[in-house]
């Protein structure tokens, strides 16, 4: 029987790793499909609304339309220009998304995103089936932190989709990175499935690495918002100077949601989760109470896990105040999800401690 449970669990992990690998190979046709999707929507109009809000943003004065009502009386329409609701944001619409308006780009966008939900669901099973191989929580190395880690963010963007939110411009940075982290961990950090060591075997597994996960894929979200916002940021203040950019660089940030709803959309994602990270710090002191007998002992994890929650808690703060809106305000959220990022793989890899469970 014992013979028979290796067997059959050897058999799970082999095929976790093909279904890791299978859904690498789908979501590489999402990725061209995104792409092909912004191939066709280049040839939109959204060149020809760059050039018409040049001159409104530059400040020029517009055309004043006359018309005349019944009777002869002349009336003045007056033009629609793009001007700033605030200090430091601008009222500029939201571009067409990353199909440009038209219906072939739109075609091959619902193929991407079909395609990634097929990968989704690959590779949960993936996940799933690694769970069964060792008969626990797939969190127990780096090579199993990954790839939940990637299956849960490409999760949350197709529940932003779900819910009818405008993220399909995320669409094609999420695959891309997608495949980069998935990348790293089939060729770096695979680690054969086995059993915890002592000091992870306790519930809290499930509830202290699970949200850590869940919070690490929503931060990334709002990060690449973040630097979506800068790019277009930019943009905008480079049309504002009176500035002509390149068709290039029109076609693609004229696609994107404007500035203000880009900084908008990272600030909602960073303040949803940030309770969440809060939990996640306080749900690991006390399994380390647990486990270690002391709920604090400044160990490297530990260290840079309050710096992280430290980070996102100034951006915050800055991000509701007036002077440090914007830019200053996006600078800090992608400070502060560099150090979740090194927390993950700077800490585990090149830091020892307690929380050395990097398996590579």
């Amino acid at each position: 029987m014992t013979l028979l449970a290796a067997a059959t669990n050897e058999s799970l992990a082999d095929l976790s790793n093909k279904l890791v690998y299978a859904s690498m190979a789908v979501y590489t046709l999402a990725f061209f499909a995104h792409i092909t999707e912004w191939v066709f929507g280049s040839r939109s109009k959204v060149g020809r609304t760059a050039a018409a809000l040049t001159p409104a943003a530059a400040g020029a004065a517009p055309a004043v339309q006359v018309r005349t009502k019944g009777g002869g009386t002349a009336v003045l329409d007056r033009p629609q220009v793009v001007t700033r609701s605030a200090a430091g944001t601008r009222d500029v619409p939201d571009g067409p998304g990353a199909a440009g308006g038209t219906e072939k780009g739109d075609l091959y966008g619902r193929i991407a995103v079909s395609l990634t939900v097929l990968g989704f669901l690959i590779e949960a099973a993936g996940v799933v089936s690694r769970a069964m191989s060792v008969q626990r929580a797939p969190w127990g190395n780096m090579y199993e932190f990954s790839v939940t880690f990637s299956t849960v963010a490409v999760g949350a963007y197709l529940l932003l989709l779900a819910l009818k939110k405008n993220v399909r411009w995320l669409g094609l940075i999420l695959v891309t990175t997608v495949l980069l982290d998935l990348g790293i961990a089939t060729t770096w950090l695979y680690t054969a499935s086995d059993q915890l060591v002592p000091a992870l075997h306790s519930y809290w597994l499930w509830i202290h690495v699970s949200t850590a996960i869940f919070c690490g894929a929503v931060f990334y979200i709002g990060a690449a918002g973040a630097v979506l916002y800068l790019f277009r940021d930019s943009y905008e203040a480079h049309l504002e100077a009176g500035r002509t950019p390149g068709r290039f660089r029109s076609s693609v940030m004229e696609r994107l949601p404007s500035a203000a709803s880009l900084d908008k959309f990272s600030y909602r994602i960073n303040a949803a989760v940030f309770p969440l990270w809060t939990f996640t710090i306080v749900a690991g002191a006390i399994w380390a109470g647990d486990a270690w007998g002391r709920y604090w002992g400044w160990d490297p994890k530990e260290v840079w896990s309050f710096v992280t929650w430290v980070a996102y808690a100034c951006y915050l703060h800055a991000r509701a105040t007036a002077g440090w809106k914007g830019r200053k305000a996006a600078y800090l959220a992608l400070f502060a999800f560099a150090c979740w990022i090194w927390n993950y793989y700077g800490v585990n890899i090149l830091l020892s401690g307690k929380h050395s469970y990097a398996g590579v």
